[in-house]
């Protein structure tokens, strides 16, 4: 079987990228970011096959698994089966898609008899309304709009909301610094988050040909929040990938997610916020911003 996987690069960016966002998918890693972002966590490889399909495989803590295929939704049978094939006649190991996106699933209709199907409830993505987003609006809302407005009137005059570009990564990387010591001090920290660190500092270095959505918020000039979107073109989606911010300045996380909406996503009909790792304190901030539904995620195992 002739698939050629290797470890992804910037370089691959316009090879790749293309097969994200052919076939409905409303997953965080439906855009080619996502994958960049995590390759080293999760030693990401991938092939394109036949010019038609983007296939990766991953390797976590000795686990090898592989990915939904990237292609057209007529054409996911074909790459489905070409890579169970891999599994089975190449790598020799059981087949296993560790995060399948439901609308896959369910276009796969995979036989109960053969396939192990099961959802892991812990890293569904939290989905919002766009608009809801830009505006606050609404009863649901209104804590969060009241922590923007207290935001805007203790630093009247003293904020800046700016769009970033390569030139600002030095001023991103000493503000990451900063974010992750904060982290290490309040023994907040888990073994992801330097590979997050880490990816962060690939995307600044090579931002220019990954043309990605950044943004900052300045206070009395020095940068106090930071974040990173992609946008999902077929399902008119904006994906928050990073959104970091100085925990001591109260409203500027509510500021600084409305105003990149506004700025960069302005009419996006959907905002995927991630999952919450399954962590209760995540889990009960992202259902503050009152989620419309959820991007659900399943296993797959060939019994």
């Amino acid at each position: 079987m002739n698939l050629e996987f290797k470890p992804v690069v910037a370089e691959d960016i316009d090879k790749l990228r293309p097969f994200y966002g052919l076939r409905p998918n409303k997953a965080c890693d439906s855009v080619f970011l996502d994958c960049f972002l995590w390759k080293d966590y999760y030693q990401v490889q991938c092939a394109v096959s036949e010019n038609r399909a983007a296939l990766c495989l991953m390797e976590k803590d000795g686990q090898v698994s592989t990915a939904m295929p990237m292609c057209k939704e007529e054409d996911l049978p074909y790459f489905f089966n070409q890579l169970v094939e891999y599994f089975e006649q190449v790598l020799h190991k059981p087949f296993y898609i560790a995060l399948a996106d439901e609308e896959a699933v369910e276009y796969l209709k995979l036989d109960p008899k053969v396939y192990e199907v099961e959802e892991q409830a812990d890293l569904k993505d939290y989905l919002y309304d766009g608009e809801a987003m830009r505006t606050l609006s609404g009863k649901k809302l209104h804590k969060k709009k009241n922590h923007l407005n207290g935001f805007l009137r203790e630093y009247e005059g003293r904020y800046e909301y700016r769009r970033l570009c390569c030139s600002d990564r030095h001023e991103v990387w000493r503000f990451m610094e900063e974010w992750r010591q904060n982290k290490v001090d309040a023994n907040a920290m888990d073994a992801s988050l330097d590979y997050e660190v880490a990816g962060i500092h690939d995307i600044l270095k090579n931002c220019s040909s990954l043309r990605v959505p950044m943004a900052g918020v300045y206070v009395d000039k020095k940068l106090e929040a930071f974040t990173i979107g992609s946008l999902n073109e077929l399902e008119n989606m904006a994906v928050i990938h990073i959104e970091k911010a100085n925990q001591s300045i109260k409203g500027l996380y509510q500021f600084i997610n409305q105003q990149f909406l506004i700025h960069e996503f302005p009419d996006a009909a959907l905002v995927n916020r991630e999952d919450d790792l399954g962590m209760e304190g995540l889990r009960k901030a992202k259902m503050s911003y009152n989620p419309i539904g959820f991007a659900r995620k399943y296993s797959v195992r060939k019994r």
